[in-house]
């Protein structure tokens, strides 16, 4: 009877921190004994392993055992350790070497007859683990493909406990083992089957979409229903480029841990867009929950676009609890066990109506909402949530002439994808050497330091500062976008009509 020490992988978000799991099999009165702050479903993997290792035909201990986590004062949660509690009481009875268990990470859930389950968050486990030089990770056949997508970590996967202890008691090459390949990742995620050809009618609003995709901006529509607000949001991630490989990582983790994660595509390659009901609670917007806190809509959208349709319908809570996801890229979930902070780099668009009656307020009078009533019902959306607002997009009903003049017009979402991919290189380019992609992560600093345009360019923004029409939070907001008007255009840097197309936008007016 001895001592055996393994190492598994506790998750914190979508952080990976190393756990040391030890088993002792000594004298006193049979049982085993978790500690090291375990949860509910870990206190229950007493029974899952003594299950799992008889059924599998290897001997349970009669003695007492004791199983500690370390460090203690982090909380456990979760069936993946499992399988390292397993192998460390297995290695502690003799039945293993106990040297050829220390330096593994060993991640899964055990079936009674000790098959071996997926779990959730396997590749932030993984890439926990990959901190460390030279790491093997034993995990689950099922999660196979999402940790093989970490490179420089030796992954061997495993369909059963029996299947394991036969490898670790021979001590050859493991079963079916993974080789990563960064160069290409494994990713069955296809592109959306809409287009931004199927908008028809409204060239102001698919110019600010096109704005939005090449800057990474926020968008709000306002206007009445049916003329394609909706549509056009959905057609958005249409107009972004494939996220690179440490952002495709990024998203996959945060998707993993919240269990969405689709089984047959290992790496989410494509931009995410996630619409929630307008009955979601703070929660999940936010994210949040009880013994274990789950990511919500804001890092699901991360890397993405977040879709509020019909916006004011939103409590007003709800909607101000974006706010510091929005400036800070990031959100932290505190709880009484303690805090968790999730990335939250998303893209937000709102959609609005005018009214609650939701009736065209034109010349036929079908609107009966008093001005009061239009000005209560856009007053949900708090000043310093439309502050945050890059650009304001005032979405008209179409007459029949209109629609069929700007067929001519339209564009399918691969041209107009081409030219924000291009835009996004030009500003990839200017941006080399920081850590900033996109025009709309620069911060205010660098903004009027390094990126800040000609004073020629910049009288049409400092007229509306000195005004009173914009705050010091909208200026940057338009030189951004002034930024990013110029990327499209091919220009170097913004000029008097790229600042003040983004005047325009930010201020809601049609240019």
């Amino acid at each position: 009877m001895a001592v055996a020490r393994t190492r598994s992988v506790a998750l914190t978000g979508v952080t990976g921190r190393t756990v040391e799991v030890e088993a002792d099999v000594g004298n006193g009165l049979a049982g085993i004994h978790l500690i090291g702050l375990p949860d509910t479903a870990l206190s229950e993997a007493r029974e899952r392993v003594r299950s799992a290792m008889v059924n599998s035909h290897y001997p349970w201990p009669d003695a007492r055992i004791t199983v500690s986590l370390f460090p203690a004062s982090l909380p456990k949660r979760g069936s993946q350790f499992d399988l390292a509690i397993a192998i460390a009481i297995l290695g502690a009875a003799g039945v293993v070497p106990a040297e050829r268990i220390a330096e593994p990470f060993f991640l899964g859930e055990l079936g009674l007859d000790g098959r071996l389950r997926p779990v959730r968050g396997i590749l932030p486990s993984v890439l926990g683990a990959a901190r460390h030089d030279d790491v093997t990770v034993v995990i689950p056949s099922a999660n196979a493909a999402e940790a093989a997508l970490v490179p420089d970590v030796r992954v061997v996967p495993v369909a059963d406990l029996r299947q394991l202890v036969e490898w670790l008691r021979r001590g050859d090459d493991p079963p079916e083992p993974l080789t990563p390949d960064p160069e290409s990742p494994v990713s069955t995620v296809t592109r959306p089957a809409v287009d931004l050809a199927d908008v028809v009618g409204q060239p102001v609003a698919r110019r600010a979409l096109e704005i939005c995709a090449a800057g990474g901006h926020n968008l709000w529509m306002l206007g009445p229903p049916g003329t394609g607000k909706t549509l056009l949001a959905e057609r958005l991630p249409t107009l972004l480029p494939d996220l690179e490989l440490d952002h495709a990582l990024e998203v996959t983790a945060i998707q993993s841990v919240a269990g969405t994660l689709p089984p047959d595509s290992p790496l989410v390659s494509r931009p995410p867009f996630v619409s929630p009901h307008h009955t979601a609670s703070a929660a999940a917007i936010i994210g949040g929950g009880g013994a274990v806190v789950r990511p919500g809509a804001v890092s699901l959208a991360h890397r993405g676009v977040l879709f509020m349709d019909e916006a004011p319908e939103f409590p007003r809570h709800v909607l101000d609890s974006l706010r510091q996801p929005l400036e800070s890229g990031r959100v932290t979930v505190s709880r009484s066990a303690g805090s968790v902070t999730f990335p939250a780099r998303f893209m937000l668009v709102l959609a609005a109506n005018p009214c609650p009656c939701a009736q065209p307020q034109d010349n036929t009078d079908n609107c009966r909402c008093t001005p009061v009533v239009r000005r209560r019902y856009l007053g949900r959306l708090s000043g310093p949530l439309i502050d945050r607002i890059d650009m304001k997009v005032t979405v008209a009903r179409s007459s029949r002439r209109e629609l069929m003049a700007d067929r001519q017009f339209v564009e399918s979402s691969r041209v107009v994808a081409e030219r924000v991919l291009e835009a996004r290189r030009r500003a990839a380019a200017r941006l080399s050497g920081t850590p900033w992609r996109t025009n709309a992560e620069i911060p205010s600093t660098a903004l009027h330091t390094d990126y800040r345009p000609s004073d020629e360019a910049m009288k049409p923004v400092t007229a509306c500062l000195d005004s009173g029409a914009l705050s010091a939070r909208g200026l940057d907001r338009v030189v951004r976008v002034a930024w990013t008007v110029a990327d499209l255009a091919g220009k170097d840097k913004p000029g008097h009509d790229e600042t003040g197309t983004a005047l325009a936008l930010w201020l809601g007016v049609s240019t």
